[in-house]
């Protein structure tokens, strides 16, 4: 899918020194919002290391994740989005977690790829809903959530250890659709 510029595809072992360029150059932007990382994690080592975990829970199922990379020019990644924690049977839900690059914010990048993978989660995973969780003051997220259809649904104390700290979150849901469990 390509969206004003941007492809999201699949996540590949070849991603490894973009993601690690990427998650190095939003580092300071996205402290706030992540769990406190070590040096590996923003070399390319440490991202092909995350990205064969990665790989191995999408060929389980648990895990189906994309790739934002810039179409023309340099290529460059700038974000990532994942439908995680899939489980199927009576509850057929799963998770999505995103980050997009400081510079690429307010372009409608995560609403266009949340809905893809609204659409993926309902048609080609069979999920029955997506589940989302923001910090309190995560404003931004919450406002994409909210465009794509999510809704808040409850409040989780000291859900998350972020930036060194246990911190509350808002949890938020889509309901894709009321049928029954595929068998």
């Amino acid at each position: 899918m390509i969206i004003d510029g941007v492809e999201m595809r699949g996540l590949e072992l070849g991603d490894a020194a973009g993601l690690a360029e990427a998650v190095e150059r939003n580092r300071a932007y996205m402290k706030p919002y992540e769990p406190v990382r070590s040096e590996a994690f923003y070399t390319e080592r440490g991202q092909l290391e995350r990205i064969e975990g990665m790989l191995a829970d999408r060929d389980g199922g648990r895990l189906v994740p994309w790739v934002f990379v810039e179409t023309g020019g340099v290529g460059a990644v700038i974000g990532v989005i994942n439908l995680g924690s899939i489980a199927l049977g009576p509850l057929c839900s799963g998770g999505v977690g995103y980050w997009v690059d400081a510079a690429w914010h307010g372009k409608g990048l995560a609403t266009a790829a949340l809905e893809e993978v609204c659409r993926v989660a309902r048609e080609e995973v069979g999920l029955h809903r997506v589940e989302a969780q923001t910090l309190l003051d995560n404003v931004a997220s919450q406002r994409v959530l909210r465009k794509v259809g999510f809704e808040e649904c409850g409040m989780a104390p000291r859900y998350l250890h972020i930036d060194g700290a246990w911190r509350d979150h808002r949890l938020f849901q889509r309901l894709l659709h009321d049928d029954p469990p595929v068998a």
